[in-house]
């Protein structure tokens, strides 16, 4: 599933209307290695199969074309599940690539053939490119497909390809080269009469040079890497102390991600939106443009929901955009699928951002409204033919590789049908053992910027400024959430005395007929009287009768239900016989107790235990590697000091003390690997 929730990352979703019909998220797991429980495994979307619409079906088969024999899939998850099932159904074997952490992964189950390439890092593995290059001779491939991340879009291994015979499904290496340099591309886009960002045409080699350069463009500007994407190597600065530290940020993030720390800066559009253009080219000079998708709510200029088509983009705008997508990779020999990114303003004004050279993570939304298998159309371009995903129990995340665990794609005749359906996919999108950000993605989907279309790369930042801190209910949904915690907690209670009092029937005696309980969520407390009769639950709150049905089922991963006359979704994630519970309602999960009367009134008589001061201690958000460590033993430092910086997923991530005093222990070395919440730093 997705788990597209950088410190922490965050899962991804996209969705579309007619022609382009569909809604896809991007889930994101939490930076750091865990391990999948059995029941993470567990994908229920029971609501989609209810449904009637129909996608366009993808291209046929030509069984009769000229086709390769084996293809290598360089990469992992769930990019390389995907091509592998293209291959099946074009009849062509499949070469799986993995390192000693995957070796148990789905894309090594499902290849014909894997090869373990060495050890987690993907310096030693994935990007490992005479490891690869040896399996390839060992297998006798024909050809590889790179799927997106790692080696997608290296040149060098390309051409490295080229000579060795072998094809590369993807654009040649010279295409590879000339959009993969953001300072080059920004050139040949200019040259190619297409739309591009002021700014400094050149590279930036210092902190200080980055602030001369940034106050002669004027502020806001985009510090970002040459050889970036991703959102990896990117900061906005607002002013020269900004300019100094995006400029070491991103280069460190530059270095480590793309071993090129090379920088460019330009001037920042504010409030865009950030729509990117599908085009797909053969090696016969054709090329077409497959519409838009727009993907401007963005966190840490990473991606978290993308839609098609745009609600902002007209028919107009389209073609525009479109046809100057086309001619940039025309200008540059382009002959594979690709798709040319654009920052559009308020007046519909655009300007190329970059070029990506290979398949992107939201193709599918693409495929759903045009019937375009883009995977199929790479290989048979690759071929010379001219134009016309899941995660299984124990999997393991770790924090070497890109924390999307798994994307999910709705689609439907309207925007809105298309989100009403996204809604019940997300409630009943069961992940256990990682954390995730479907609850954001749920709450999105409700907001009202983003159902009337209102969207800017800005989106979430204006939207939650302090931050997601999960859904915030109305007094109605609070009630019905303390009435179903009642209700489980009465049927739990019911169930532990029937196993208890069997030899002693009848079992109604030993129960109350009514409970008097108290449900606290979010500290707050509400009373509930709960009545059981002929398996139908009546809660009286706030003086309001509610009914729900008695077909709770404790041991179900997703519970389905009306409370009132309102459907939920929900899952109940944990539940024991204190009464803790909990829930997700609503897409977001709360922690509920549901108390007796008795219960509730000792619980007020016993001491409270006195909070930790968490102030003089820095501790890890997330499993990651200490990159480095900036105060040592003795050193007084003030609140709001940036510490140390963790690297998780390739992201760095400052971390600030919470109060001023003296450095009383250091407890982990820069370069060392660390887990979630052990301490590093503590004062005295």
């Amino acid at each position: 599933m997705m788990a597209v929730l950088s410190g922490v990352a965050f899962f991804r979703l996209n969705i579309s209307n007619k022609n382009v019909i569909f809604s896809k998220s991007r889930l994101l797991c939490s930076n750091g290695i865990h391990k999948l429980r059995p029941i993470a495994s567990y994908v229920h979307v029971r609501s989609l199969s209810d449904t009637s619409f129909k996608v366009k079906p993808l291209d046929p088969i030509d069984h009769h074309e000229e086709k390769f024999k084996k293809i290598l899939i360089a990469n992992r998850g769930e990019i390389a599940c995907r091509i592998i099932k293209t291959c099946r159904q074009m009849g062509i074997k499949t070469v799986a690539i993995h390192s000693d952490v995957d070796t148990t992964a789905l894309h090594v189950k499902m290849a014909d053939e894997a090869y373990c390439l060495g050890p987690a890092p993907t310096a030693k593995s994935y990007l490992n490119v005479e490891a690869i290059l040896d399996v390839i001779q060992k297998s006798s491939t024909q050809a590889v497909h790179p799927g997106y991340g790692f080696l997608s879009e290296n040149m060098d291994f390309a051409q490295k390809l080229e000579e060795m015979g072998i094809v590369f499904i993807g654009p040649n290496w010279k295409s590879i080269a000339a959009m993969g340099d953001k300072i080059e591309s920004k050139r040949i886009a200019a040259k190619a009469r297409v739309n591009t960002i002021p700014g400094f045409d050149g590279v930036v080699k210092t902190p200080e040079e980055c602030v001369k350069i940034a106050q002669e463009i004027g502020y806001p500007v985009m510090i970002k890497a040459s050889a970036g994407g991703g959102g990896k190597g990117m900061r906005i600065a607002w002013n020269d102390k900004e300019a100094m530290e995006g400029f070491r940020f991103s280069s460190q993030e530059a270095q480590s991600s793309f071993g090129d720390d090379r920088l460019l800066v330009e001037k920042f559009v504010d409030n865009p939106r950030h729509i990117e253009m599908q085009v797909l080219c053969d090696k016969f000079g054709n090329g077409i443009y497959l519409n838009e998708r727009e993907c401007s709510i963005q966190r840490r200029n990473q991606k978290v929901i993308e839609e098609a088509p745009s609600t902002f983009v007209d028919e107009n705008l389209r073609k525009a955009m479109g046809e100057q997508a086309v001619s940039l990779a025309k200008a540059v020999g382009y002959d594979s699928a690709g798709t040319v990114e654009f920052l559009v303003d308020s007046k519909k004004n655009f300007y190329f951002l970059e070029m990506n050279t290979r398949l992107q993570v939201e193709h599918p939304i693409t495929e759903c409204i045009t019937g375009v298998d883009l995977v199929q159309q790479m290989i048979r371009v690759a071929k010379g033919s001219c134009d016309v995903g899941n995660l299984g129990e124990g999997s393991e995340i770790s924090i070497f590789y890109d924390p999307m665990i798994c994307k999910l794609i709705t689609f439907d005749e309207t925007r809105n049908a298309a989100i009403s359906t996204m809604i019940k996919a997300l409630d009943a999108y069961v992940i256990r053992g990682v954390s995730h950000n479907i609850p954001l993605l749920r709450d999105i989907m409700t907001e009202k910027n983003f159902v009337e279309g209102n969207l800017s790369t800005k989106y979430l930042y204006d939207v939650y400024p302090e931050g997601f801190n999960g859904k915030q209910l109305s007094e109605s949904e609070m009630e019905h959430l303390a009435a179903l915690c009642g209700c489980i907690f009465v049927r739990h209670e019911t169930r532990s005395r029937h196993f208890l009092n069997q030899p002693q029937p009848p079992l109604e005696s030993t129960l109350p007929a009514d409970w008097n309980l108290i449900t606290e969520i979010n500290e707050r407390n509400i009373e509930l009287l709960v009545t059981e009769k002929n398996h139908v639950f009546e809660v009286t709150v706030n003086g309001k009768k509610i009914i729900i049905p008695g077909d709770i089922h404790l041991s179900a991963p997703v519970l389905e239900t009306t409370i009132g006359e309102e459907p939920y979704t929900c899952q109940l994630i944990k539940h024991d016989g204190a009464g803790n519970l909990r829930i997700r309602f609503a897409g977001t999960t709360f922690k509920v107790r549901v108390l007796t009367e008795i219960a509730a009134e000792y619980e007020r008589l016993m001491p409270k235990k006195p909070e930790k001061d968490v102030s003089k201690v820095v501790a890890a958000p997330m499993p990651g590697l200490l990159k480095s460590i900036s105060c040592k033993v003795g050193d007084t430092v003030v609140e709001g000091q940036e510490v140390c910086v963790i690297e998780a997923m390739k992201m760095q991530n400052s971390l600030i003390i919470g109060s001023t005093g003296k450095v009383k222990t250091v407890h982990c070395k820069e370069g060392e690997a660390v887990e979630e919440e052990q301490v590093i730093i503590e004062l005295e």
